[in-house]
């Protein structure tokens, strides 16, 4: 007995010592990448600031405040957080137009729209979104930054016209403009070459590092590149942000302006969420949990919203990076903005000696990693309807907006489903001994086959007694409801009965609840019944 005991009890601190050995290598893991992520968010976050027009410390401010409070409440472990291209592209103009208040009253509606979405438990049908729209949609957003980074080859130049001074954007003189273009070149060269010598450090931080220096010695030899410094925004310099309460008049006008973009900015944010939360449960083999992410990102959105920040989303790059390079639990996904907001308190002052033809390099480095090269490979290797959703989510996502764009492409899916869903479905025809005649319908029917399915009988024709046999068929909606109805009629009039056998329990569930269905078999005996209507 006591030998049992004892070597229980040693089996015991074997298996804690096991776990204990696990979580402390799982610990250095995911401190390990959320270091790895937080080198990989500085370039990209200063990057985004001015696509949207914003200040890269905002932008950077941003991306802790939505990385650790989306961490915190995640519904998918590993994952990060921060802000995104699609977010400044679709604030980009709202910023523009109407200033940074209006920005954060948007980003507060933005996050409460998204906690509603989750809570309602919503989030489970942004699964359905097709992967022929998530590639429009990619491709489409990789177009749009695209388009955006050329506006940092112009400059503004006072012109006169018609004796009236007015600023206009001109490109910048052939000089400094070979200049700007060669050096985007290098910083893209440096962040797709680098990897091949080693993955140690980003490599697009390396480019940043790299374009940096030799800007500041450019600057002392006596040319002086453009840089960032320039853009408006709030400087919050080695301090922690504070609470601001977004100061606009509510208003039915503020509504008017704010609500498209806060309801576009929360579809767009969940689309990228839930694209990311695929890839996620794809790599680790498990299932995040969608509505609970949703959650996440609402919440911390509307805390983004109250600490003066630009809103953000999932992050699919930066999530892939922290899931190579070991990142497992939400611990990974804390460290990242903890390390990031570190960076911020004592080298903010280096955000504004990068030079802009270096943040231009890493966005179209972005672009290149965002848009789907192999969409144009496809060709006739998959079906011309979901080679033609994606060119017109691409299209729509360019001419108009992300979620716009999004919904087409799931409506348009829907219908070419339902489209080609119809055309499958056939019958097979029966003429029995004594004078019925049997139709075995192959195939659902609904809405999109009810066409089809109405052209199989020779109403005219048919015998006095006509069977439609259900058991390798599915009866969807009510428009199929309506369908049989409607033939049933038909054969009414002529004196025909029209019977209805071995339908699904659904199926007839469906029928009772619509009560107007002339005869219809629902035992499962085999046997017809006979002819009676439902009242």
């Amino acid at each position: 007995m006591i030998k049992q005991l004892m070597k229980k009890n040693q089996n015991r601190f074997l298996h804690m010592g096991n776990l204990l050995s696990s979580n402390r290598a799982m610990i250095k893991n995911d401190i390990l990448s959320g270091l790895t992520v937080a080198l990989a968010l500085i370039p990209e976050a200063v990057a985004f600031a001015f696509v949207a027009g914003v200040s890269p410390i905002l932008s950077l401010q941003t991306a802790v405040m939505m990385g650790l409070v989306a961490a915190i409440f995640t519904g998918r472990p590993a994952m990060i957080s921060s802000s995104t291209a699609a977010i400044s592209v679709v604030f980009a103009s709202l910023i523009s137009q109407h200033g940074l208040e209006y920005l954060f009253a948007t980003v507060v509606l933005m996050g409460i729209i998204q906690v509603v979405i989750g809570v309602l438990k919503l989030g489970k049908y942004a699964r359905i979104i097709p992967y022929s729209v998530m590639l429009g949609f990619l491709n489409g957003l990789s177009i749009v930054m695209f388009l955006a980074q050329w506006a940092q080859f112009k400059v503004n130049e006072v012109v006169t016209v018609n004796g009236m001074e007015t600023v206009e954007k001109v490109w910048l003189p052939g000089r400094d403009l070979v200049i700007m273009l060669f050096l985007v070149g290098v910083t893209m060269a440096i962040i797709h070459f680098f990897p091949k010598f080693t993955k140690a450090v980003p490599s697009s931080l390396v480019a940043i590092i790299v374009m940096t220096v030799l800007a500041v010695v450019l600057s002392r030899s006596g040319y002086h590149l453009q840089n960032v410094q320039d853009f408006a925004g709030m400087e919050l310099k080695g301090a922690v942000p504070r609470f601001h309460i977004p100061q606009v008049i509510i208003s039915l006008d503020m509504l008017r302006i704010i609500v498209p973009y806060a309801v576009i900015g929360a579809l767009v944010g969940l689309t990228e969420a839930v694209l990311t939360l695929r890839v996620i449960d794809e790599m680790t083999d498990t299932r995040g949990k969608t509505n609970k992410e949703c959650v996440a990102q609402g919440i911390a959105n509307t805390v983004n919203g109250f600490f003066g920040g630009m809103g953000g989303d999932a992050m699919i790059g930066q999530s892939i990076i922290n899931i190579k390079s070991g990142g497992r639990t939400r611990l990974s996904s804390i460290v990242a903005p903890v390390a990031l907001f570190i960076f911020i308190m004592f080298g903010s002052s280096l955000v504004n000696m990068i030079p802009l033809a270096a943040l231009v390099g890493v966005m179209f480095m972005v672009v290149v990693g965002t848009f789907e090269w192999q969409s144009l490979k496809y060709g006739n290797k998959i079906p011309k309807q979901d080679f033609a959703v994606i060119a017109v989510v691409t299209l729509v996502t360019i001419f108009a907006d992300l979620a716009t764009a999004v919904i087409i492409g799931v409506i348009l899916s829907a219908l070419v489903f339902a489209w080609e869903k119809g055309k499958v479905i056939y019958v097979n025809v029966e003429n029995d001994d004594n004078g019925s005649k049997t139709y075995k319908i192959n195939g659902s029917v609904f809405f999109g086959s009810v066409l089809n399915f109405k052209e199989l009988f020779d109403v005219k024709n048919d015998p006095e007694d006509v069977i439609i046999d259900f058991k390798y068929a599915k009866v969807m909606d009510h428009s199929a409801i309506e369908a049989i109805n409607g033939l049933a009629e038909k054969y009414e009039t002529l004196g025909k009965k029209l019977t209805l056998i071995r339908l699904s329990e659904d199926c007839q569930k469906l029928f009772k609840n619509a009560e107007t269905i002339v005869c219809v078999k629902i035992d499962e005996t085999g046997t017809l019944a006979p002819k009676h209507r439902y009242v």
